[in-house]
């Protein structure tokens, strides 16, 4: 597994007092899992529009629902799974991460699962938090309070040396996948997607946010996801403000690397899931994410021609 590059607000988008709150209608929670997940969720995405009001938020809700599902569509969110894992797992068999854990020397604790929830960034809490709510007898139920302390650190007290084989033993039931799901969906997937229509963006984009809200945790500040697209508000503008697509998009990946290149751990410095294939794919002008996709990650070389 390579090394997760995030910094995680704690408690964002959860505890942020004032969110924006989305409905799920464009399709933005189509399964992936082998288990038909079925919950009415509703996802929460915070800042970006403090300023608006009912109306024009009922407004803007109104307009992303006419917008064709883009990324959200079946196909297309397969294929963000499978570039997501290729840079965070080094595979494109993103469903045989539900099981993975191992701790990655990037400060974050423990990191797990299909997107790495990690222990030390609050994301891994909530998982297991909201799946014990439903399971309360699963085998991670009883570090629940070894997690609450652990969060916000790399410290495994309280989970050595059980919790990895406990982990593993939750992935064999498909509800624990499909909680795993949920939770990637709530936390980063939907916000990303609906955030990324509102600024006009089609399937690339909207995976470039997606990715960027994995990668950087959907902070407020200037190196979680809404930061980073403060930076790039400030240089260019989006396409639903009558910007050039294309012009944002760079300008958004431009900030992104900018703060990939100045993590403290070496091993996190990488960008290539930015330099050698979302900018790739940008310059080669498929906003589509069409097939066949041809990319490199950590020097490795990815395709897929069909889903």
């Amino acid at each position: 597994m390579k090394p997760v590059t995030r910094l995680f607000l704690i408690g964002a988008p959860l505890l942020v007092a004032a969110v924006v709150v989305f409905g799920g209608g464009d399709g933005g929670s189509a399964v992936l899992a082998d288990h038909p997940p079925e919950y009415p969720e509703r996802s929460t995405a915070p800042a970006p529009l403090l300023s608006a009001d009912a109306d024009e938020l009922e407004k803007a809700e109104k307009r992303i629902e006419k917008l064709p599902p883009g990324l959200a569509a079946p196909a297309k969110k397969e294929i963000a799974a499978r570039l997501v894992a290729s840079a965070e797992n080094s595979t494109l068999d993103w469903r045989g991460q539900y099981g993975a854990i191992e701790d990655v020397g990037d400060g974050n604790g423990y990191t797990a699962g299909i997107i790495g929830f990690c222990s030390g960034t609050n994301d891994m809490l909530h998982l297991v938090e909201s799946y014990t709510k439903s399971h309360p007898d699963n085998p991670l139920a009883s570090y629940l309070p070894a997690l609450r302390a652990v969060d916000g650190s790399d410290s495994h007290e309280g989970l050595d040396p059980g919790f990895r084989d406990a982990w593993a033993q939750a992935a064999e039931s498909a509800d624990f996948r499909t909680a795993q799901d949920r939770t990637r969906d709530t936390l980063y997937f939907d916000p990303a997607v609906r955030l990324a229509k509102m600024d006009g963006l089609g399937t690339l984009g909207q995976f470039v946010y997606y990715d960027a809200m994995v990668l950087h945790g959907p902070g407020l500040d200037a190196e979680g996801f809404y930061g980073i697209r403060e930076a790039a508000l400030k240089k260019a503008r989006t396409a639903a403000e009558g910007g050039d697509e294309k012009a944002y998009l760079s300008t958004f990946l431009d900030a992104s690397r900018s703060v990939i290149k100045t993590k403290s751990v070496t091993a996190q410095r990488d960008s290539s899931r930015i330099d050698t294939a979302q900018r790739l794919f940008l310059r080669d002008g498929n906003m589509d994410l069409r097939l066949p996709l041809r990319w490199q990650v950590y020097g490795e070389t990815f395709r897929i021609d069909a889903v």
